[in-house]
């Protein structure tokens, strides 16, 4: 009778070890999953940051720190943008300030084209 139940409470933790065993394998897993994302993210962005400094003046930098700073979401996309147009081959060598305000002028939503009526 104690055999026996030495028995259940050895199977018990058998189980129990193994349950956790897994557990920590899956965690394991998920956080280099997680560094993989982020560093690839981190080289995506090092090189955006290359780009721009090769694209933009000055002052056009200026403007997109100073936008991702507000906003690192829309900084991204407008960079993102950017790249895309010099790819394309519609992009002067150096964007200047005046450029990348038409380019933000164009992709933000607009404003005064909403009407509000009153009832």
């Amino acid at each position: 009778m104690v055999s026996t139940q030495d028995d259940e409470l050895n199977h018990i933790r058998e189980q129990r070890r193994i349950a956790l065993q897994k557990q920590l394998e899956t965690q394991a897993a998920k956080q280099a999953d997680a560094e993989v994302k982020a560093h690839e993210a981190q080289r995506i962005s090092q090189g955006l940051d290359a780009a721009m400094k090769k694209l933009l003046s000055p002052e056009a930098r200026s403007r997109l720190s100073a936008i991702s700073m507000a906003t690192p979401e829309r900084a991204e996309i407008i960079k993102q943008s950017i790249v895309q147009l010099h790819g394309q081959g519609k992009l002067t060598p150096l964007m200047t300030d005046e450029q990348l305000k038409q380019l933000l002028q164009s992709q933000s939503k607009s404003r005064r084209s909403a009407s509000i009526r009153r009832i």
